[in-house]
């Protein structure tokens, strides 16, 4: 590949890898601090997105679904209340203020929000640089062999085979979660996760024909938001959901138990013993893992005893039941699902297997490359500051900082929107607090003694 170089002078105070909300939330974070700080203590920050323009589980959003946690955790208000980039400020331009108070509600519609992240995103545009696939992060070594700078290579947006390198002090990685199926399954037009659910469904009504019967593996919010949806999008279809418990869990979001998205909460999660942090986790993960709404959970029972009644059962369960086998034929799948208590299978013919089995982190190492290599470990777990800085080997200067991959360090909320805005706010400080640490020690005038530029 032919590479394109920064000007040498054009070094980042922080380079963000991915824009999500996570770093769309530090980005305005950097946006206000600048605005009121001093030139010489402006933040030159820059964000690569893969994505050819913003966009959060566009698969999901369903047009009735709402958000699972308050507006006021949007990407600013926990941060700072005054803020112009609150949801409060995106209705009012909106012209939607007085109505979303008359609505009575703490939890907009997914689809809403999803617009409130847009309009956030688009007034920090210039930030952005978007169709931009990060390939390798490379360290790079002054003269003394301190790794002070990253070089981060990314494609050139509408030329994938040329790469671009930009140099940075510090990276913020916030690359999301990937779609998460079962070993040996592979994905295709009848074989579907749910993250791509309604481009799918589009897909499929669009090329008309007959569907006899979809099945949903996956006893989350996402596969029960799978079952309404499609028992709603085919009405002449059976919708058979199948997971192992005896039906769905209630979502725990009372008072109490909400409180482990607390800013504080994460304090005590990352200072605990190991053997506390995973009680934590075991006792409270029913707060988000394989649960959901209540409202949904008697919706659905509604409508199957509803269906029960007038004698046409289109959503079936079967509960207490797990897939052994997929069979891909030309005109539709054979799936075997077995019934835990007497081991009794049965080969279920359906037109498309729907797989709400979550996600899991992306794989760093990959991301990083040889950067990984400087990251110090804990039983192959990254070690992570409070700040969100990973824990680096002695002569690594430059910062990396992680979003969504620091459940095991800062608990729950990692891959939540609950602490965004806080989380944005502790990594701006963190980068604040070692700029100043470090000034005199980089004029830019050292040249690097290693540079694995493309």
């Amino acid at each position: 590949m032919n590479a394109l170089h920064d000007a040498p002078d054009a070094v980042h105070d922080v380079l963000g890898i991915g824009f999500g909300p996570s770093n769309l939330a530090l980005a305005i974070a950097i946006e206000e601090h600048n605005l009121r700080a001093a030139p010489h203590e402006r933040i030159r920050a820059g964000f690569l997105e893969r994505q050819a323009s913003f966009g959060w589980h566009r698969g999901m959003l369903i047009d009735d679904a709402t958000m699972q946690v308050s507006f006021l955790k949007d990407l600013v208000t926990m941060r700072n209340p005054t803020s112009d980039f609150s949801f409060l400020c995106f209705l009012r331009e909106r012209g939607r203020l007085v109505d979303f108070l008359n609505a009575k509600t703490l939890f907009p519609l997914r689809i809403e929000f999803h617009e409130y992240f847009e309009w956030a995103a688009t007034r920090v545009a210039d930030l952005v640089t978007y169709d931009a696939e990060v390939l390798s992060v490379e360290p790079v070594t002054a003269g003394s062999g301190e790794v002070r700078w990253f070089d981060v290579v990314s494609r050139v947006p509408g030329d994938p085979r040329r790469t671009v390198v930009r140099r940075t002090r510090n990276i913020s990685v916030a690359v999301g979660l990937e779609p998460h199926v079962p070993p040996g399954i592979a994905l295709s037009d009848r074989i579907w996760h749910n993250s791509e659910l309604i481009p799918r469904t589009r897909e499929l009504t669009d090329r008309g024909g007959s569907v006899q019967r979809i099945m949903v593996l996956g006893a989350g919010q996402s596969g029960a938001e799978a079952v309404d949806y499609l028992h709603r999008s085919f009405p002449a279809s059976e919708i058979c959901a199948v997971f192992a418990k005896y039906g769905y869990t209630p979502a725990d979001d009372s008072p109490f138990a909400n409180r482990i998205f607390d800013p504080e909460a994460v304090d005590v999660y990352f200072q605990a013993r190991p053997e506390v942090k995973q009680a934590l986790y075991d006792y409270h993960r029913s707060t988000n893992y394989s649960v959901v709404d209540m409202d949904l959970i008697e919706s659905l029972y509604s409508t199957m005893y509803r269906e029960k009644v007038q004698g046409r059962e289109r959503l079936q369960l079967r509960n207490v039941s797990r897939i052994r086998d997929v069979r891909q034929l030309p005109d539709r799948l054979e799936v075997t699902v077995e019934y835990l208590p007497t081991g009794e299978r049965e080969v279920v013919g359906c037109d498309v297997l729907v797989h709400a089995t979550g996600y899991r982190p992306r794989e760093l190492d990959t991301l990083l490359g040889r950067t990984a290599k400087l990251c110090l470990r804990d039983d192959d777990a990254i070690r992570v500051g409070r700040d969100h800085r990973v824990v680096a080997a002695p002569e690594v200067t430059a910062g990396i900082y992680l979003q969504g991959a620091t459940e095991h360090t800062h608990g729950l909320t990692s891959t939540l929107l609950s602490t965004t805005a806080i989380r944005s706010g502790e990594i701006l400080d963190s980068l604040l607090t070692h700029r100043r640490g470090d000034a005199g020690a980089d004029t830019g005038q050292e040249s690097p003694t290693e540079s694995s530029l493309t």
